[in-house]
């Protein structure tokens, strides 16, 4: 009888930072399993901004829509169109643009099975994962496997079961919003309501009490959606509400998906001996925006780096570096988006004086400028100033609606 084989790595989730951090290592030379469930696809409006286009070499073709403006609607039904100055957000549906990095992976010399993660034990240094192979068809329930490992990357979303197994600090704890959303078809005859070149985000109570809904156009299809941390809020009636708000209640459903999203990064993203977390299951979406491809797919590349250190190494302590890499560059961002959350979204009242603040074009500017390019913001110290003053004007009370 032969010896196992032991794989370098093994990444459980094949989503935007699962994807990316198999082919990391796989294009460092090291031999990767990438282990997917099949079928899985992550509510999510789709927005990609230019920094993520560029840094991981996204091609046109994937793109379904570019967005060239964004509308915020407040709780009284005010609009406040922002056009996206120089530029664009580009809109990818993500069964298309999954499966694509997935195949990416498998170019770079990933090895891809199907399979549902089942649990992790140890043996000495190593790991061993078992999961369930998918049968032929949906429903089969296909037979028992394992595979021994160096190292473990879990990427299978919120609530973790791969940082659960293996005893992630805080894993189990986290808390989360509840997101779900619709693909429906673009109708022949669009209302007026919506802009197929316009993401369209909604703060209003019926559609969302402490988050938000969106429109986002994707060509062919259009995603309306919603979250709530208030797990007694009913997210498919509020888009209900919201597809008939814009006139598209009678579109034909494509497909719906819902699942938890996570409101925080985790403060400890490996186990201190083979494993480490990225994407969601990090924690790594963006608080108020919910925005969280971009920062999946950096989590994932500095997963795939420092899994690649640790291997290299046989030192644990490299695992600590994806979470310190990625805290280095986005930590304050992270920390002002997750005050506007608990903040301003905490009442229609203040997410009326929100919305009333996003018109001014200091603030737009800013803000679009950090989306963008993934970077608060630093030069135009005066404009910091102007918007400090102005924030505390709508805090206060002192502003005029």
């Amino acid at each position: 009888m032969g010896t196992e084989f032991i794989y370098d790595a093994v990444v459980i989730g094949g989503g935007p930072a699962g994807a990316t951090a198999a082919q990391t290592l796989a294009k460092k030379g090291k031999q990767v399993l990438l282990l997917d469930k099949r079928g899985r696809v992550k509510p999510c409006g789709g927005a990609i901004p230019p920094r993520l286009i560029k840094d991981f070499e996204i091609p046109d073709e994937l793109l379904v829509a570019k967005a060239k403006s964004a509308r915020m609607v407040s709780p009284v039904g005010k609009a406040v169109d922002i056009p996206i100055e120089n530029g664009f957000v580009g809109m990818v549906d993500r069964a298309q643009f999954d499966e694509w990095l997935r195949k990416r992976a498998v170019e770079a010399g990933a090895t891809r099975e199907d399979g549902l993660f089942e649990t992790l034990t140890r043996e000495g240094p190593l790991a061993r994962i078992h999961y369930r192979t998918r049968g032929a068809r949906d429903g089969d329930t296909g037979a028992m496997k394992s595979v021994l490992t160096k190292a473990v990357i879990g990427a299978d979303g919120a609530k973790s079961q791969v940082g659960r197994s293996a005893g992630v600090q805080g894993c189990a704890e986290a808390n989360y919003v509840f997101a779900y959303h619709e693909i429906i078809k673009t109708p022949p005859n669009t209302p007026h309501h919506f802009d197929s070149t316009r993401c369209d985000v909604v703060y209003q109570k019926p559609i969302s009490p402490d988050f938000y809904g969106w429109v986002f156009p994707h060509g062919d299809t259009i995603s309306i959606g919603t979250g709530s941390a208030d797990k007694g809020f009913s997210l498919r009636n509020a888009v209900a509400k919201l597809r008939a708000d814009v006139g598209l209640e009678g579109a034909e459903l494509v497909r719906h998906e819902g699942a938890p999203l996570p409101m925080k990064p985790l403060k400890k993203w490996d186990d201190g001996q083979q494993v480490v977390l990225a994407g969601d299951a990090a924690g790594v979406v963006a608080p108020a925006s919910g925005e969280g491809i971009y920062y999946a797919m950096l989590g994932g590349q500095l997963a795939g780096e420092a899994v690649y250190e640790f291997v290299e190494s046989n030192d644990p302590a490299k695992l600590q570096l994806a979470r310190k890499r990625f805290m280095k560059e986005h930590r304050m961002t992270f920390w002002v988006l997750g005050i506007m959350q608990y903040f301003w979204y905490s009442t229609d009242k203040r997410r009326e004086s929100f919305v009333k603040m996003c018109e001014d074009k200091d603030v737009q500017k800013l803000t679009f400028e950090s989306y963008m390019n993934k970077k608060l913001v630093r030069k135009k110290p005066l404009a910091h100033v102007k918007i400090f003053f102005k924030d505390m004007g709508h805090l206060l009370g002192l502003a005029k609606a």
